[in-house]
């Protein structure tokens, strides 16, 4: 147990639970009533301590954060699915896809550059942790010597992290909510890859936050801009007017890293955000 300078007088927390597993046996200690309450797992999963567990989903990746002093993240979403490049696809449409891992490599990589010099504490990147393109952009990370964060999340189906996430600074989640939040927190620049519904959510909840002005403006770029407009019809979303134009410039389409970069370095924001009603 490391000391802690703000103890104070009371003894530690660590020191009774410590002391709890060596009481002597009788029906009494045996008893789930006699556990320290934050000891006991099925007192903590209780549906009424649901407001406790997502708080401690909100503290534990920020304190570990703040203490290794990561002051800003370069988000990276993308499809799960999409292979590295040689490896079997599920389609072929997957399989042409696998170009996408390498960009997102390629842009991790010139990111976490960056992130060295300033001792991985400014543009260190963040992903789902998962695999497909959230490997390629740890991978990128690590491959330049540099830290990356992976938010991972407990699945029906196994979901076991990436092998190249930093592996203090992988952490897994319960509630998406929070993970969202955690992907968003310290933002500087978020790059979507194609993806499924994960990544539209991810993407589409970025651009709500910005839009309705609940986010500050960053740059927020689309790899690849022919399968962007095919799955959204972002044109038709203005004429309806259920967007207004200047939303559209909440975006930029590229098709390389170098590309990226150039949108992160020059990004303004050039339109007129759209009246919110009850704003």
């Amino acid at each position: 147990m490391k000391d802690d300078p703000r103890q104070g007088p009371f003894r530690h927390a660590g020191q009774d639970l410590e002391s709890s597993r060596h009481v002597a046996d009788s029906p009494q200690a045996r008893s789930s009533a006699y556990r320290l309450a934050f000891a006991d797992p099925d007192f903590l999963l209780r549906d009424e301590l649901r407001p406790v567990r997502l708080q401690l989903e909100l503290l534990k990746p920020e304190l570990e954060l703040d203490a290794r002093g990561i002051v800003s993240t370069v988000v990276l979403f993308g499809g799960a699915r999409i292979p590295r490049p040689g490896d079997d696809a599920r389609s072929a449409a997957l399989q042409e896809m696998s170009r996408y891992y390498e960009e997102a490599q390629r842009f991790a990589h010139a990111i976490t550059e960056r992130s060295v010099a300033t001792n991985c504490t400014e543009n260190v990147i963040v992903t789902g942790g998962g695999p497909g393109v959230m490997e390629a952009g740890n991978r990128g990370a690590k491959e330049a010597g540099g830290c990356s964060i992976g938010l991972n999340i407990v699945l029906p189906h196994e979901q076991v992290p990436n092998g190249y996430v930093t592996p203090e600074l992988c952490f897994n989640f319960h509630y998406f909510g929070i993970r969202k939040m955690h992907f968003l927190l310290r933002a500087k620049a978020i790059a979507v890859f194609p993806g499924g519904f994960g990544t539209l959510d991810e993407l589409f909840e970025s651009l709500t936050l910005i839009q309705t002005g609940r986010m500050e403006q960053v740059p927020v770029i689309l790899f690849g801009e022919a399968f962007w407009r095919d799955v959204v019809n972002w044109d038709a979303l203005a004429r309806a007017g259920t967007i207004a134009e200047a939303d559209l410039d909440l975006f930029r389409f590229v098709e390389t890293s170098e590309q990226a970069l150039e949108v992160i370095d020059g990004w303004t924001y050039s339109g007129k955000r759209g009246d919110i009603p009850g704003r």
